[in-house]
């Protein structure tokens, strides 16, 4: 019976011995928090998780801890495995509240407003008087609001280049259309006077060349014919006045 009472007597030493040092742990890693020494400070809490793997307050400064050594996705992840009662401790209304207030922090810092918003709405359902709660709500609204501004100018940018990219397309073509027009009526044209250049020379060709005998000859042909009409126009003149003689005397 004695054996027995002091086996108890020492487990629970040993357990507040055990408890006892994780609070050492936890206090010297919050005075390299608020010395800024956030490495030291992540290594004294995770200590005394060692010693403590359910220790509440442990778990929540390395959260902390982690988003200040700018890994936001590590204490996002420690912060919501405390929600989810996965560790088995559970937590309180206030505790609740601020684990979500953090959890809203760790998203903005990631640029993801609509689980920051969502953080935020679920501690002021907690504590609605939380101004600092309320003030981070509003700037991630704002922030959301934002990127949605900006998503919608740059789809409207876009569809904007593609119909004007259409457009100039479209007046492209048409200048090709018109071009090609132009074109053939130019290719008409110069083979219109392609052949009539091709008439010209060939009526050119056509044409007998006259050399100068036998234009000699054509004058005197002419010639010719001419002292012949002449003659015959004297002969029937002295018919006439023959004619008339013998008339006149008869």
């Amino acid at each position: 019976m004695k054996r027995a009472f002091i086996l108890v007597l020492i487990m629970m030493a040993t357990t507040l011995l055990s408890a006892q040092k994780e609070r050492w742990d936890i206090r010297k890693g919050n005075r390299s928090y608020n010395k800024e020494d956030y490495q030291q400070a992540e290594l004294n809490y995770r200590r005394a998780l060692e010693k403590d793997s359910l220790s509440l307050k442990a778990r929540y400064n390395l959260a902390n801890v982690l988003y200040k050594n700018q890994n936001a996705a590590a204490a996002e992840k420690e912060a919501s495995t405390i929600l989810s009662d996965s560790t088995g401790v559970s937590v309180s209304e206030e505790q609740a509240a601020n684990l979500f207030h953090n959890l809203g922090n760790y998203s903005v810092s990631q640029k993801k407003w609509n689980e920051a918003i969502e953080s935020y709405k679920n501690s002021l359902r907690i504590n609605p008087s939380d101004m600092e709660t309320k003030s981070n709500l509003a700037y991630a609204q704002k922030m959301l609001k934002r990127d949605q501004n900006q998503d919608q100018n740059k789809d409207q940018n876009k569809d904007q280049n593609q119909d004007q990219n259409k457009d100039q397309n479209q007046d492209q073509d048409q200048n090709k259309d018109q071009n090609k027009d132009q074109n053939k009526d130019q290719n008409q044209d110069k083979n219109q006077d392609k052949d009539q250049d091709q008439d010209k020379n060939q009526d050119q060709k056509e044409q007998p060349k006259i050399t100068p005998q036998a234009a000699q000859q054509m004058l005197q042909a002419i010639q010719n014919k001419e002292n012949e009409t002449q003659e015959k126009v004297k002969r029937e003149k002295a018919k006439l006045y023959e004619r008339q003689q013998r008339e006149k005397n008869w």
